[in-house]
């Protein structure tokens, strides 16, 4: 009788275990598709409502004065590179060098403390961010400025930046460091020309990510480049970006205004999606 149960048991459970397996697995595809979702109707939406405003007077020229139909939004496109590459040169070396100190020097309190304090930055509103870059920029230099608005962008991408360059690090064996330390190459050789070089196409990924983050920021801007109907290549003045453009024109009563601010926001969303993929391609095939 023992035998004969459990030779039944076996079917049983094996069934069971199949269903199990089949219902997760449908219930992780479901969550799946409802991520995929939200991103694939905005794309959708913003494409379909912004797409057909976009015309050569859109990246060339500067924006009409208040009543006028027409104009573009070359001033804000220019701006927005300029300010981004400023956050960039402010936040990514320090989310990087960061990361490092975390994962290969971790164990003290110093990292540890690092640690803390970037899960609590990355958990900051980014308004609050522009204030504070209000405070220490602003106020002293009496005067709004793209100075002011890289470095808050800056801020706002250290966090992301220092998190993946960390979780990145710890994904390399160990037994990498110790092959380059056995034969000789000092500690910080492996970390920089070893371990970093392994981890670089993530690292990359994340740099990405707080780029394409800090491309669409617009609270921490308000407080800080504020704007510009005009061209402006001089950082230590206002200057217009696109999320402040897009923001200004949206609240306006204009309809004209209203049809660039969605021809705008579908540039700024296919920009971030073609700086991702082909830096994933690239990536990909170089390591």
């Amino acid at each position: 009788m023992k035998q004969n149960t459990l030779k039944l048991s076996k079917p049983v459970n094996l069934t069971r275990r199949k269903v199990t397996n089949s219902v997760m697995i449908s219930l992780c595809v479901i969550a799946g598709v409802i991520t995929i979702l939200p991103l694939l109707y905005i794309f959708f939406y913003t494409t379909k409502s912004g797409i057909s405003s976009l015309n050569p007077d859109f990246f060339t020229q500067l924006p009409k004065p208040v009543g006028e139909t027409g104009g573009g939004m070359a001033n804000a496109i220019t701006g927005s590179l300029i300010l981004i590459g400023i956050g960039g040169l402010i936040g990514i070396p320090v989310g990087v060098l960061s990361g490092i100190y975390i994962s290969e020097y971790s164990g003290n309190i110093t990292s540890t403390v690092v640690k803390f304090i970037t899960d609590i930055l990355s958990g900051v509103p980014s308004i609050v961010i522009g204030i504070f870059a209000y405070g220490i920029i602003v106020l002293p230099m009496q005067r709004f400025s793209a100075l002011a608005g890289g470095f808050a962008l800056g801020i706002l991408m250290i966090p992301t930046v220092t998190k993946v360059t960390e979780e990145m690090l710890r994904l390399i064996p160990q037994s990498l460091r110790e092959a380059s330390l056995a034969l000789g190459v000092s500690r910080w050789k492996t970390t920089l020309r070893i371990v970093l070089t392994t981890a670089s196409s993530g690292i990359v990924t994340g740099i990405l990510l707080a780029t394409a983050r800090a491309a669409g920021e617009t609270a921490p801007l308000l407080f800080t480049s504020f704007g510009n109907s005009f061209w402006q290549t001089n950082i230590d003045e206002p200057m217009a970006a696109l999320p402040l453009q897009i923001f200004a024109y949206a609240i306006s009563p204009y309809e004209d205004w209203h049809r660039q601010a969605w021809a705008g926001a579908f540039v700024l969303i296919f920009l971030v999606f073609t700086v991702n993929l082909l830096v994933r391609y690239v990536t990909r095939k170089k390591y």
